[in-house]
């Protein structure tokens, strides 16, 4: 690497044109961080679909959607770990810039796929890009801007366009739907020209570089990491350091309430809107009905096992494929437009939850408070919506977990903003990687395998799948946040004078 020029050594005291583009830098990695894994949803379906050469809801879609989520997640959690080290040992805006290349051109190579294989590489390793530049554009931020309520600002704020790229894929998906329906984009040279859509919402991932791209030459690196380097003092990083006597206490605890943060993200708000949406009483009928068909093709799939000849498990195939179909039709049409409703108010709740918690970076001095402000309502509102409303008031249910979303999304932020000043200098992209991906991306994201696997299947008192998944979802949300209320007693307050 070169040696720092005079513009990149000198603090960003002023703020001007390079901090604007700082910000807007920032702004864009954490807008496409959520848009490059919330694409995830939108065309897995589809795209297993197509490469499995079966309808989207066969068993074996299902089945490899869930395998594709814990590879994606576990390379995630384990590169985002060693990204952190680089961040410390190369450099924040080094390693940022790299990760958002990663995961701008990850998603159209795996737009190309012809198979499965090419498909999950290319997905594993857009999460990684997305897991090292998230703790990359913290710590950057927080050394480019030494004081103290500008850096909280910018971080804050900054943040919260991680949630408008949840808005934004969905939009962009539509559209892409649109365009494809009306014939207004020209074929592919790979798969199947019918079904080009999730392909293209794919290609889409790209769109991060270039702006990133033009915007490279004018930002600095950190001015702190540069300074440390230059003059022989920034020490190696190290992962048993983490561990020291002085910092063991922040590394376990904001590890483990990043993991109840991703608990309560995927284990109650994600697995309730793609799986619990179907058990509210208002679709009662519709799941009644697919149900039925679900049940009739358990019934096929035995015959199968008994019939003593091709043809006739080709006959049962054709029979139990056309099943499938008529349950998609069904879903289509009465049950996806309110899953896709309550995910809107999710995502809207998420937002609105970060820009109160960049608010509140501004008003509320105790960063304990700060949580308790997102931890407190939150064990009020999961038991209400999720036990009382789901059930007596699905009309209202959506806004419940507007509600639930601003408690849950805003946590993520708070760490943003706390990680990278509980750790010293050198050690802020390896401490702020370990809670955050070991803590959040790997222990957090198996919360949906125990609300759907292990609560959900012991509920056999509530009528269908779809209500067990729900009130499961409701059990491990109050339970990581009464979890998360009690760990943060231990977390240390984030020190007055920062970490040399």
């Amino acid at each position: 690497m070169s040696t720092p020029t005079a513009a990149e050594s000198k603090p960003a005291s002023n703020f001007g044109i390079t901090q604007w583009l700082i910000l807007t830098v920032a702004a864009i990695g954490f807008l496409f961080d959520t848009y490059e894994l919330l694409m995830t949803p939108l065309v897995l379906a589809p795209a297993l679909s197509e490469l499995l050469k079966v309808p989207v809801n066969h068993p074996d879609v299902t089945d490899w959607v869930g395998r594709v989520l814990w590879l994606t997640a576990l390379c995630g959690g384990v590169f985002g770990l060693l990204g952190g080290w680089l961040i410390d040992r190369f450099g924040r805006k080094t390693v940022m810039i790299g990760s958002i290349f990663v995961y701008s051109f990850s998603p159209v190579l795996a737009g190309l796929s012809t198979d499965l294989g090419m498909l999950i590489f290319f997905r594993c390793t857009t999460f990684v890009g997305v897991c090292v530049e998230f703790v990359a554009a913290v710590t950057w931020l927080a050394e480019l801007f030494p004081d103290k309520k500008m850096k909280e600002l910018a971080i804050g704020w900054t943040q919260a366009f991680a949630s408008v790229g949840g808005l934004f894929v969905t939009a962009v998906s539509v559209w892409i739907s649109y365009l494809v329906k009306e014939k207004m984009l020209p074929a592919l040279p790979v798969g199947d020209p019918t079904n080009p859509a999730w392909r293209y919402t794919l290609m889409t991932g790209l769109l991060p570089a270039i702006p990133i791209a033009l915007l490279l030459p004018f930002v600095p690196e950190s001015s702190v990491w540069l300074a440390r380097r230059a003059s022989g003092t920034l020490k190696r990083p190290s992962f048993l350091e983490i561990f020291s006597p002085s910092l063991i206490r922040t590394t376990i605890v904001g590890t483990l309430l990043s993991a109840c943060a991703y608990a309560a993200a995927f284990g109650t708000l994600q697995v309730t809107v793609t799986q619990g949406i179907a058990g509210l009483p208002t679709l009662k009928e519709p799941a009644a009905e697919m149900g039925k068909i679900g049940k009739e093709n358990a019934g096929i799939r035995a015959e199968q096992a008994k019939a003593d000849s091709e043809e006739k498990k080709a006959e049962l195939e054709k029979k139990f494929n056309s099943n499938l179909k008529a349950m998609g039709a069904i879903n289509k049409k009465d049950i996806q437009p309110v899953r896709e409703e309550v995910q809107f108010k999710q995502e809207l709740g998420g937002l609105v939850g970060r820009i109160f918690l960049a608010l509140g970076l501004t008003y509320v001095a105790s960063r304990r408070v700060l949580l308790w402000m997102f931890q407190v309502p939150g064990l009020i509102i999961i038991p209400i919506v999720w036990f009382y409303a789901f059930f007596n008031m699905p009309d209202l249910f959506g806004w419940g977990v507007f509600f639930a979303g601003m408690m849950v999304v805003a946590q993520f932020s708070y760490f943003g903003e706390y990680l990278p000043k509980a750790f010293p200098v050198h050690l802020r992209g390896t401490g702020g990687a370990f809670a955050t991906n070991v803590g959040g991306r790997m222990l957090g994201t198996s919360a949906a395998l125990l609300t759907t696997s292990i609560i959900a299947p012991m509920l056999t008192s509530y009528p269908g799948q779809g209500a067990r998944v729900a009130v499961a979802a409701g059990i491990v949300g109050v339970s990581v946040f009464a979890i998360g209320f009690l760990l943060s007693f231990f977390l240390p307050e984030a020190p007055a004078e920062e970490h040399a």
